[in-house]
């Protein structure tokens, strides 16, 4: 029900094109990652979260610029394409919510208040609409202790 609303929306808005079809081109040899954590850490909340990215650069979402993009960091759910819409969350825009945070103005790190335990963490690259960009620009999903 979700795929089939949001695409009655983008073709509503007219905004049906190469952008939204999760076609926007990632660099070769482009990655994301952890840049202070690691999987196993141990840490006390609020957690610093630093964003690396090697091979393309960093622009706010909304800015159409060749070879950037903007972070997405997912808390507490399956590694990209592993949810519950599978491959499609590769063409459409990440969702905004408590799992998915969203980083548009182009910052580069964020203190994140989780609460005592276990959570995973995985960083994604998304295009001026926060799409993934093809191939996709997605970081190892780490486990850190809270506290």
């Amino acid at each position: 029900m979700k795929r089939v609303l949001l695409s009655s929306v983008v073709v509503a808005l007219g905004l049906v094109g190469p952008a939204l079809a999760g076609e926007t081109p990632s660099a070769p040899g482009t990655s994301v990652y952890f840049g202070n954590l690691s999987d196993g850490d141990v840490v006390a909340s609020p957690v610093k979260v630093v964003f690396g990215l090697s091979g393309m650069g960093v622009a706010p979402a909304g800015l159409e610029k060749e070879n950037t993009g903007h972070h997405h960091v997912l808390v507490n759910r399956p590694a990209l394409g592993e949810g519950e819409d599978g491959a499609d969350e590769f063409a459409f825009p990440i969702p905004a919510d408590e799992n998915h945070l969203h980083f548009g103005g182009g910052q580069t790190e964020v203190a994140l208040e989780l609460p005592a335990g276990d959570h995973t963490l995985q960083l994604v690259l998304g295009d001026q609409n926060h799409i993934p960009h093809n191939p996709p620009v997605v970081s190892e999903v780490i486990t850190i202790t809270v506290e």
